[in-house]
């Protein structure tokens, strides 16, 4: 009989036994493969986050922020001066406009008998309304009526008979210089394409998902801004509500519409490095002023929370080599067993000649069947066990680390209302999935303490002579 056959079929001698090994090899090594897919999925986070949210800097006019503030514009001059800062890789210039529905806005100028500005834009520079055919896809809400009202867009005549009038919210329009979203990050597009050359004044518009539901929109449906119309070139989905009301065209082409050619209302700075970020932050403050702009992390407290995700990774990690040590040792103990049960086994094979080699693998192969079973199960635990797992993790270590940090209101800031969220949304969206990839390596990881744990007591039991062995029997 060959060794394999040999192997194969001590491996099933005694069934139950071998079931109750292969049930505790199972969970050993499921944990050890959801701890791998957790680590991997985290050190990829980790390292998405430091590659970009992390490494953006966010310039705005000096004291103006959002669609709040006073303060001078910023030029193209200044950006090209942002540029030129050591560790800086890239800036994007935008221009932040706010929509106002026309229908609506015709009846307010109406009943109100005065043709009032909209709402100031960034630097204090906007003084005409835009009107749109778009219908915001977000109800204005006991938040959004009060705040119309107390802007003196209703009236305070508390004699007059007329109801409380019920305003819908304007539509966040931001012109940019790139294809990038207010973490640096390029936008996610689920449906057409972008809007091609972002340095020239277009007709095209990129839409949030639900902002093009409310209106029946779709990739090459028209509506208009003012008298213009527009196509919609591509939609993208923000993640979050207030993101999704939002709308993005070139960089020129919003200057255009704010009467405001040349003017920024900020600017998305991207530096080399999470380690370069507070030295290139000093350097851009110094180059442009302070009395000219303001530059702030806006994900400031996303380094907090890296570190929280840090902690998770080497947490997993360590968890991961505990399993694996686990794993070793339970093959370790049952080899044991097997070899001192079978030491008038090993006592007749070496009475006839086989060498200390064939005895040795004959063990390890038999671990390894055992080991190969309870990597099928363990398999399987993993894909169902990685993701919560790794969701468990992530939600106890950043429970507190996940606020988002100072940014603008409306605009590209960086804050919780920011167009594409905050920090959580970010930290909270690491998918663990169970790759095929993973999972074989710690799968060749797990055969490979299995080898050794099953190889030591064989190896050390096959150098007993054999007439000592079958005088001991």
């Amino acid at each position: 009989m060959s060794v394999l056959a040999r192997s194969v079929g001590n491996a099933f001698r005694n069934k139950i036994r071998t079931a109750a090994v292969v049930a505790v090899l199972a969970v050993a090594i499921g944990l050890a493969l959801s701890m791998l897919v957790a680590n991997q999925a985290v050190g990829s986070k980790v390292a998405d986050l430091n590659a970009s949210v992390g490494t953006v800097l966010t310039v705005n006019p000096a004291g103006g922020q959002g669609f709040e503030g006073g303060g001078e514009p910023l030029t193209a001059a200044q950006l090209k001066t942002a540029a030129s800062v050591e560790n800086v890789t890239s800036v994007v210039g935008t221009q932040s406009l706010r929509l106002r529905n026309a229908t609506e806005a015709a009846a307010q100028t109406s009943a109100q008998g005065t043709n009032q500005g909209g709402p100031a834009g960034p630097g204090g520079d906007t003084s005409t309304q835009l009107t749109t055919s778009l219908t915001a896809a977000v109800d204005a809400g006991t938040l959004g009526n009060r705040n119309n009202s107390s802007s003196g867009n209703s009236s305070t005549n508390s004699s007059s008979s007329t109801p409380a009038r019920t305003f819908s919210l304007p539509i966040t329009a931001t012109g940019v210089g790139a294809e990038v979203d207010s973490t640096g990050k390029a936008l996610t597009i689920t449906s057409g394409t972008g809007l091609g050359d972002y340095s020239v004044a277009s007709t095209k518009a990129i839409l949030g998902t639900t902002l093009a539901e409310k209106n029946n929109l779709k990739v090459g449906s028209t509506f208009t801004i003012g008298t213009k119309k527009y196509t919609v070139a591509g939609l993208f989905d923000a993640g979050t509500t207030f993101g999704n009301n939002a709308l993005y065209l070139t960089l020129p082409e919003a200057q255009t519409l704010n009467s405001a050619t040349g003017e920024l209302s900020s600017m998305i700075v991207t530096v080399n490095s999470m380690a370069n970020v507070d030295s290139a932050k000093t350097a851009l403050q110094s180059a442009l002023g302070t009395d000219k702009a303001d530059v702030t992390q806006g994900q400031r407290n996303l380094e907090t929370a890296v570190s929280s995700l840090d902690s998770v990774k080497n947490i997993s990690l360590i968890a991961f080599i505990a399993s694996l040590a686990t794993a070793g040792l339970i093959v370790l103990l049952i080899m044991v067993m097997l070899v001192r049960e079978r030491r008038k086994e090993i006592g007749v094979l070496k009475a006839i000649g086989a060498p200390n080699r064939t005895i040795g693998i004959q063990f390890v192969l038999e671990s390894l069947v055992l080991v190969a079973m309870g990597s099928v199960l363990g398999a399987v635990i993993a894909a169902l066990a990685s993701g919560p797992i790794a969701s468990a993790l992530i939600s106890s270590n950043t429970a507190t680390s996940t606020q988002t940090g100072p940014g603008g209101r409306g605009g590209f800031g960086g804050g919780a209302g920011g167009p594409f969220g905050g920090a959580n949304q970010l930290l909270t969206s690491v998918t663990a999935s169970a790759s095929p990839g993973v999972i074989a390596a710690g799968i060749l990881a797990v055969f490979a303490v299995a080898v050794i744990g099953a190889l030591v007591p064989a190896l050390l039991t096959a150098r007993v002579r054999p007439i000592e062995v079958l005088r001991g029997e």
